[in-house]
């Protein structure tokens, strides 16, 4: 790289970065005695003026000074090496504040308000889906001689809870046989894995509970398997409203109705990888006026969720890209038994 090019792209990074502070036009004048560039102004226009033929900034009136594109957002994004950490004492608030989580959920929910209220943008976090969680546990609890709840709980910390209701009544002791059927072929398996062996376990229990087993798994496959769908969690969908730059109306439309998001989300499944996506490079047209920044959480190398904050494309990236990253670690920390 030239020293020409090299002064410009200098330029960019300051105009970016005065920009996302401000949200004003950035002048030469301005950029030189912030930036400490040591040229000249009448140079800093020149390589203005080529940072704009190439699509990388724009004037928005002929005397004004000058803005970012989604090009030169880009460009910044992709010069950024080295993100400044956060504090030891950040880094503390954030785990103690995380580590307080009483289950799976409650770290999940505790993480995505905790990354709105960081970033001033609306966070969103993907809860662990069971097609990829493994069973730990499946609990039978007798709520009524005719009704029993089904308690799964899997190795990602999720706790899912359905009522079956019997045609007669099962005794302590068909509970307790029960229970141990449905462990047996759900322990460590995921429930897509386990299906075909819960459509047979009615076959295989003791003629006195094989009504009680047909209803359990009956509702285990049709809701927990067939039908499961992923959860989402949202926090500081508000904050948009905040932004005068864009139009982020469409933006929160589509975190509300969650499907553009989710979809979104379904594609961090790199551990230890953030994934920045600036306006039109979001496929989906709700979110072409927004730049999303995501990554995925997991335990081990497997990815069990996506999380990210929505923002506008001049957010503060080094400072979003930072905290995105760090709350992921720690969920992933604690999923670890960390």
């Amino acid at each position: 790289m030239s020293a020409a090019d090299a002064r410009r792209r200098a330029v960019l990074r300051a105009i970016v970065a005065d920009y996302i502070a401000s949200q004003e036009p950035v002048g030469s004048k301005a950029l030189v005695e912030r930036h400490n560039l040591k040229v000249s102004p009448a140079t800093v226009r020149n390589d203005m003026n080529v940072l704009e033929s190439e699509g990388f900034i724009e004037q928005t009136h002929a005397s004004s000074g000058r803005i970012p594109t989604e090009a030169g957002y880009r460009a910044f994004v992709d010069a950024l090496h080295d993100v400044k950490p956060l504090s030891s004492a950040e880094r503390r608030a954030i785990m103690t504040f995380l580590d307080s989580g009483v289950d799976m959920e409650d770290v999940l929910r505790r993480s995505v308000t905790l990354l709105a209220q960081l970033t001033n943008q609306a966070a969103v976090v993907q809860l662990p889906t069971l097609n990829v969680s493994r069973v730990k546990h499946c609990e039978v609890v007798a709520l009524t001689p005719t009704r029993l709840l089904l308690v799964l709980i899997t190795d990602s910390g999720r706790v899912d809870q359905r009522n079956v209701e019997l045609d007669a009544p099962l005794d302590d002791e068909g509970v307790r046989v029960l229970r141990t059927l449905l462990n047996e072929v759900l322990d460590g398996k995921t429930l897509k894995e386990a299906a075909e062996s819960l459509a047979e376990l009615p076959t295989r229990a003791p003629a006195q509970i094989q009504a009680a087993a047909r209803r359990a798994t009956a509702v285990l496959i049709d809701t927990l398997v067939a039908t499961t769908s992923d959860r989402l969690l949202i926090a500081g969908a508000g904050n948009l409203t905040l932004y005068g730059a864009g139009d982020l109306n469409s933006v929160i439309a589509a975190l509300e109705e969650q499907v553009v998001v989710l979809k979104l989300l379904a594609s961090a499944q790199e551990l230890e990888h953030v994934s920045v996506r600036i306006g039109s490079e979001n496929e989906d047209e709700e979110l072409s006026r927004a730049s999303v920044v995501t990554t995925a959480y997991g335990a081990g190398a497997e990815a069990l969720g996506g999380l990210g904050v929505v923002g506008p494309t001049h957010m503060d990236y080094p400072s979003t890209i930072q905290k995105v990253a760090t709350v992921a670690s720690y969920i992933s920390r604690i999923l670890r038994g960390e």
